[in-house]
């Protein structure tokens, strides 16, 4: 519709067109915005199954030796990875070293 046309429209008119083009674009943007939800619920479900799948297949970790025991509790030792464990930090806190804990078999 050319602008000269549009002008000579009676308000009447005008405003039927208004509610036309109203309508159409609330029906368009319904339309669209079901395509998007539906997209999006194939990408959440596809993310799910992969995450799935991704925590059934974990990779193997070799076992690790412990490096290092508590003096005062043998049973308690470390492997040297991870958080260091409190034993650790309480006798690190009273001035001793970590080469203090060292299980000798592992160093040689």
């Amino acid at each position: 519709m050319k602008q000269s046309e549009i002008k000579s429209l009676s308000i009447d008119e005008l405003w039927m067109l208004h509610e036309a083009i109203a309508a159409t674009l609330t029906e368009k943007l319904a339309a669209e915005k079901e395509l998007l939800e539906a997209r999006l619920r194939l990408l959440s479900k596809s993310h799910v199954e992969h995450t799935v799948k991704a925590s059934k297949h974990r990779r193997p970790y070799p076992p690790v030796l412990p490096k290092f025991r508590n003096p005062d509790e043998p049973s308690e030792t470390w492997a040297g990875r991870g958080k260091q464990p409190r034993w650790i930090r309480k006798q690190l806190r009273s001035g001793k070293r970590m080469d203090d804990f060292r299980i000798e078999s592992v160093a040689a």
